[in-house]
């Protein structure tokens, strides 16, 4: 039984896969309540599942890339879980996520895409992937970007995501039926497949790409 968590983008989101099938998630879309919502939704899917804490076999969180404090509550959350039930902790890329749900339904007829989440301050997380053996494939390591400077970039390909429903313009129309936020009960089946490949999947660093929003505003002093 798989514990799925990603808190990267909009969606507070929380599944449980039993190894075949994803039984129960939870998503909650508020951009500034990651750390109130995150284990209400881990509360819930136990309730849906019908199960306990002690049930829970493996952890997955999702990396990133996202804002620093939303991102780091899902991950921490996490690590913490499993640490307090002695069970593995897995670390997945949330773009990935989102590619894998987009190339088993709304892009599934396209060889090549793009996924662009929102990293505010007018820019975009985004990725190109491809489809192999069902199963996405990056092209390119996650980046963030202006929207106007990743458009030049996208040589025809569609992008899923809030980046297009954000910039229509620039990076849309986004594909109807494209998802817009990470799933976690996607993140549970991406790693459940890439786990039954034999992948490592042990990393749980976070993907930052730049500094966070609050800084000291005073350099520390040395004392001698």
């Amino acid at each position: 039984m798989l514990l799925a968590i990603d808190t990267s983008t909009t969606a507070i989101t929380v599944a449980l896969h039993d190894g075949t099938r994803v039984v129960a998630e939870s998503s909650v879309l508020d951009a500034r309540a990651h750390g109130e919502l995150v284990a209400p939704g881990i509360v819930e899917v136990l309730r849906q599942a019908g199960i306990a804490a002690a049930d829970v076999d493996a952890v997955v969180t999702g990396t990133g890339p996202g804002p620093f404090t939303g991102l780091r509550v899902g991950i921490v959350t996490a690590r913490t879980f499993a640490l307090a039930r002695a069970v593995p902790v897995h670390g997945l890329c949330s773009l990935d996520a989102l590619a894998h749900e987009a190339g088993r339904g709304a892009l599934a007829s396209a060889e090549r895409f793009v996924v662009a989440t929102d990293a505010r301050r007018k820019e975009v997380y985004w990725a190109g992937y491809r489809i192999e053996e069902g199963l996405p494939v990056a092209e390119t390591a996650p980046d963030v970007r202006r929207p106007a400077d990743l458009a030049p970039l996208l040589d025809g390909r569609p992008v899923v995501g809030r980046g297009p429903a954000l910039y229509p313009d620039l990076l849309g129309p986004a594909a109807d039926g494209a998802p817009l936020d990470v799933s976690a009960g996607w993140l549970a089946d991406l790693a459940v497949q890439r786990l039954a490949r034999g992948e490592s999947l042990a990393d749980t660093t976070p993907l930052y790409l730049r500094r966070p929003d609050a800084v000291p505003s005073v350099a520390p002093v040395t004392v001698v």
